[in-house]
């Protein structure tokens, strides 16, 4: 569980729509008082800067990268957009969840406030999930990303049971329709996981196979942020490479308002938080 002193609530992120439904010269429908999008807060324009520093990292050989995530509590509001995004992107089945927000509420009443915690897989420098692994089927590749390969995996779980953040779930072979006449075509839209197009069928991977974040690296290799970082309505989650100290991740790895969850068993997770 996170200690109390993660910090205080989590601030609510305000989006200004703008006018970007407002025809040019038309006054009547120019009735909203925020500004246009173009003119709006420096947050919007960090997603563009994600991306040209994603670009600049791809160009670099894959181990002179070391992928990185920040998540500003204070800015997230429960919205669970992030989780539903990758829910959608990796075709995730019931039981199967790589980016859970955990809700934590304290104080005591009538001084009660809540807070949100998304947690998805830490990516440890010191992963203990791939020494336990008897096939090495998981493993950590150079630019920091922990991954499985859904082939040498054998469903043994005990890399389940190494990981101290309970980031890795199973995948069971469940559906979301199942016990319905016939399984919805959408469940059986195939993956592209790791690169690798995968259709969920019986006895083939990733079914009776250990499922987990991988910072959605098919995306990576295509010039595109994780799912999360886009679908984040308060920007809140913080994508980049960690060893560009022209980063943005670079630079908000230096607040002194940052740490790193169970810090203590020595993990180095790769995921921080600002709170």
């Amino acid at each position: 569980m996170v200690k109390a002193t993660l910090g205080l609530t989590a601030g609510i992120a305000v989006v200004s729509a703008g006018k970007a439904l407002a025809k040019p010269g038309n006054e009547q429908q120019q009735t909203t008082t925020l500004e246009p999008l173009a003119k709006q807060i420096p947050q919007d324009q960090l997603i563009y800067r994600m991306h040209r520093e994603l670009y600049k990292a791809l160009e670099k050989p894959v181990a002179e990268r070391k992928w990185a995530m920040v998540i500003d509590t204070r800015k997230c509001v429960g919205c669970f957009s992030c989780t539903v995004g990758c829910i959608a992107e990796n075709k995730l089945p019931p039981g199967v969840v790589y980016r859970p927000v955990i809700e934590e509420e304290f104080g005591s009443y009538p001084h009660l406030a809540r807070r949100f915690l998304p947690r998805p897989c830490m990516h440890c420098t010191n992963s203990p999930c791939t020494k336990v692994c008897p096939v090495a089927a998981t493993y950590k590749r150079e630019d920091g990303i922990v991954v499985i390969d859904y082939d040498k995996c054998i469903g043994c779980r005990y890399c389940i049971s190494a990981c101290p953040y309970g980031a890795r779930t199973f995948d069971w072979g469940e559906y979301h329709t199942q016990g319905t006449p016939n399984i919805e075509k959408y469940e059986l839209v195939p993956s592209f996981e790791y690169g690798d197009k995968r259709e969920r069928q019986k006895k083939q991977s990733p079914i009776n196979n250990t499922r987990k974040c991988h910072f959605c690296l098919h995306r990576l290799n295509a010039g595109m942020l994780p799912m999360c970082v886009t679908t984040c309505m308060g920007r809140a989650t913080y994508f980049g490479d960690k060893s560009d100290p022209e980063s943005l991740v670079f630079e908000l790895i230096g607040s002194s308002n940052l740490m790193r969850l169970k810090e203590e068993l020595g993990t180095e997770p790769n995921v921080f938080y600002l709170i």
